[in-house]
């Protein structure tokens, strides 16, 4: 055998083994995108499904009871109200690449709806859909409750979709058909049926129901100019006027029809953009919709629908249970229940945003802050700024709340994909990267992404534009951290052999190689982001003779008001009085640090030498920084840094998150000589602890619980839950801490636990924050952000051996 024809042997079955290697990378990266493509991706409604594609096919459900005239306007639902009565709704079991089951408990309109959406893949365009609506009659509801549901189907850009059912006078008696065509998604069908034979529909006595027999279905055709495609409710609501208005001429005031009969649409198909469809029903009911793609080997039905939903719900229970079962105390009784709902209003809230967004890059001397009365040159600049509509862009990500932040939040954003990140990693980079790909030439990324007018609809004008020098805390990089720190971990080959898609969740963990192509593609963006904030967010420290081992790492927020930061995330938390440009936050330098600490960890593994080493001299420098110019000897705490009147360095002390950040991103070691004091301020029940969870200020400090009251005493789930982090690793380590550590983490699980379970048992709804005196949920409710957090705190095992009856 010559060595010439070993080689090439050789070569060859390499060759082979390569080409295998990316056959499978194609087909888990097509499996994956598919998989994707369609959702409810529209969480500002309590239901609408679109997918992962600009101006396409947008629907919608709408609902009211109808069994008198008062108070259908308010009653009918669409998009998600902070005050519209219910009592709690949202998934209970939810997976974005599978689907899963809603259930809205609608006090007043007396029915509990439920939307059971579920995907089937297969084929070239995304798969197919089905959702299965229920409504369910609540305790004390009449029999005959009457209500009218209103589907509607819309066609956003070039594209088409047209009823395909052969049209009757009088309503549709059976499913009501529609074909239709986009680029994107080929040839479609989609169908909403009849329902079982059960469903009972309201009938009356008078003159206008032998025209319009209510069981029928209608459907309405009619052309939308496209920027008002989303305005679906009061498109309705307008058509139905006309409807209501041709009734009064007809009929007059003493011969008006049944309520349940005037509040429907005209029975007209056609051509058209938007389509609606109505049922109306006495009781309970029951009807599927159904999108079949062209590509689709066959169309989807009923029976196949109601075999799916039970698949994919057993398929979420036993990943769930695998992945994140809470643990002890809270693995027995509802906790397992709350924990579901809680992840699955998480991942439910993901929605597809496009759009255009406000940015004023002009007045960039007024905003450069570096001169005393900075905020009010500013507050001029902003009342004259030459606001741009920036061109379109698409952001794919989960939300803060669907009733009060229906959008992007950047800072939110790295703590929501912390839970998500244990389900399925490839959908949490596949988020990072929409994220990243927002970033102008810059580095800047917008903190607030409001995109489109839908979007820009639920924010006041005044915080709807966007400024390129205002920074957001870089939480994405806690998202990448636990990216690395899972690469060294052991990935089960299997979870769930049902989930048709637990080899996609982690496929780019078990290989280890695409993770870092991964980085490889996004680390570019990721300097560029880096070195925005180092050259925006600097803090003078040569102007005013400060003394610190560096002369560089120092950093300020811009974007300040005399009240708030808003930039910095912690609003109204106190800070030096008056602003000044010669400020120095704590909170800013502890997440450079943090950041700068990634920076280092993905260069070493990209191989970038110089740049670790780069990165490495600013974390020295950082950390050491930190305890120059932000620690106060006296008080025993970090505190931001200001210049006082006679131009000397000043420390402004309010003890809360501000004076832990250090600790809280990780920034402080176990044999530290500040940690024992942090740690002391965080379990005194005087200042940070309570029986709810860490306290924003102490109770001592003089702003304790006084003007908007927003960062000045609540319980925030993403502050604790970066606290409780790193209690546990210091009580997990060596050092003189790891027993005061160990009975901090504990009990303090068990509380953060508690508090949001009790006020989830007792309103249906998770909180934007806690009050710390009485663990009552306040502000935003349905807040499913970072307060989902909670599901990974319940999901962290106990320090054996610490008690907490000491504390």
């Amino acid at each position: 055998m010559s060595l010439t024809w070993f080689l090439r042997s050789f070569f060859f079955l390499i060759g082979l083994v390569l080409a295998a290697d990316q056959a499978v990378l194609s087909q888990n990266a097509k499996l994956s995108n598919e998989s994707l493509l369609w959702g409810p991706y529209r969480p500002n409604l309590y239901f609408g499904v679109r997918p992962r594609i600009p101006k396409s096919l947008m629907t919608g459900l709408l609902w009211s009871r109808v069994d008198n005239f008062e108070g259908v306007n308010t009653n009918f639902r669409y998009t998600c109200e902070q005050n519209e009565g219910m009592a709690g709704y949202g998934w209970d079991e939810y997976d974005v690449r599978q689907g899963g089951k809603q259930i809205i408990q609608d006090t007043r309109n007396g029915i509990d709806l439920s939307t059971e959406f579920v995907k089937f893949p297969g084929g070239d365009h995304g798969g197919s859909w089905g959702v299965r609506v229920k409504g369910t009659l609540r305790e004390g509801s009449p029999a005959d409750l009457k209500t009218t549901v209103i589907f509607s189907a819309s066609m956003e850009g070039i594209g088409s979709i047209t009823p395909s059912t052969e049209f009757d006078p009088l309503g549709y008696e059976g499913t009501v058909g529609f074909s239709g065509s986009t680029y994107e998604l080929g040839n479609f069908q989609l169908d909403i049926t009849a329902g079982p034979s059960t469903n009972q529909h309201p009938i009356s006595d008078h003159d206008m129901y032998s025209a319009k027999p209510l069981d029928r279905t209608f459907l309405v055709s009619m052309a939308v100019p496209e920027e008002h495609i989303w305005q679906t409710k009061a498109i309705a609501f307008q058509h139905m006027k006309s409807e209501i208005d041709a009734h009064i001429e007809k009929y007059g005031d003493t011969n008006s029809p049944p309520p349940w009969q005037v509040f429907t649409i005209a029975n007209k198909p056609g051509s058209g953009n938007m389509h609606l469809v109505q049922k109306v029903f006495q009781g309970p009911f029951e009807f599927d919709i159904l999108y079949t793609s062209g590509s689709s080997s066959e169309p989807i039905t009923s029976e196949k629908l109601s075999e799916k939903i039970e698949n994919v719900l057993k398929s979420f229970s036993t990943r769930f249970d695998k992945l994140l079962a809470p643990k002890a105390p809270f693995d027995s009784g509802n906790f397992k229940t709350f924990a579901r709902s809680i992840f699955s209003n998480l991942v439910g809230g993901i929605g597809y945003f496009y759009g255009d967004s406000l940015v004023d890059r002009s007045n960039a001397i007024e905003y450069e802050e570096e001169n005393e009365g900075f905020w009010r040159a500013a507050a001029e600049a902003r009342a004259k700024a030459d606001v741009k509509q920036e061109k379109p862009m698409e952001l794919f990500t989960s939300i803060p709340s669907r009733t009060f932040f229906p959008r992007g939040f950047l800072w939110d954003e790295g703590f929501h994909l912390l839970p998500v990140a244990e389900w399925d990693m490839d959908l949490t980079l596949e988020i990072v990267r929409s994220w990243f790909k927002l970033m102008d030439e810059d580095g800047w990324i917008a903190r607030e992404q409001i995109l489109g007018p839908e979007a820009r609809s639920k924010v006041p004008p005044e915080f709807q534009v966007q400024y390129p020098h205002y920074a957001n805390p870089p939480t994405l990089f806690l998202v990448l951290e636990v990216l690395m720190d899972k690469l060294t971990d052991k990935i089960p080959s299997k979870v769930d052999s049902s989930d048709p898609f637990d080899e996609v969740r982690n496929y780019q963990l078990k290989n280890s190689n695409l993770v870092i192509d991964y980085l490889k593609d996004f680390y570019p963006l990721l300097k560029r982001h880096y070195f925005w904030f180092r050259k925006t967010q600097w803090g003078d420290i040569k102007s005013y003779d400060r003394t610190a081992h560096s002369r560089k790492e120092a950093y300020r927020w811009r974007g300040r008001t005399e009240d708030h930061i808003l930039t910095s995330g912690l609003d109204d938390y106190p800070r030096a009085q008056p602003p000044h440009p010669g400020e120095l936050h704590v909170d800013l330098i502890s997440w450079m640090g943090m950041m700068t600490r990634s920076m280092k960890r993905i260069a070493t593994i990209l191989g970038e030498d110089d740049d670790a080493t780069e990165f490495s001299t600013y974390e020295t420098d950082i950390i050491k920084n930190i305890d120059d110019l932000h620690w106060d000897n006296k008080q025993k705490t970090y505190c931001d840094a200001t210049i006082d009147d006679y131009e000397e360095n000043a420390l402004v002390c309010h003890k809360g998150y501000i004076s832990v950040f250090p600790f809280m991103t990780g920034l402080l070691s176990p044999d530290s000589p500040r940690l024992g004091a942090i740690l002391d301020v965080i379990h005194d029940p005087e200042e940070l602890w309570s029986d709810y969870g860490i306290r924003s200020l102490s109770k001592k400090d003089k702003f304790y619980q006084t003007g908007e009251n927003y960062w000045r005493s609540p319980i925030w789930m993403n502050m604790n839950f970066l606290i409780l982090k790193n209690l546990r690793a210091i009580g997990l380590a060596s050092g003189p801490h790891k027993k005061q550590a160990s009975i901090m983490y504990n009990k303090l699980r068990v509380n953060l636990v508690n508090t949001v379970y009790n006020e989830w048992e007792r309103t249906g709804f998770a909180w934007e924050q806690y009050n710390p005196e009485t663990g009552v949920g306040q502000r935003t409710q349905h807040f499913l952000g970072w307060t989902s957090l909670v599901v990974n705190i319940m999901a962290m095992d106990p320090i054996p051996g610490a008690g907490h009856d000491e504390l």
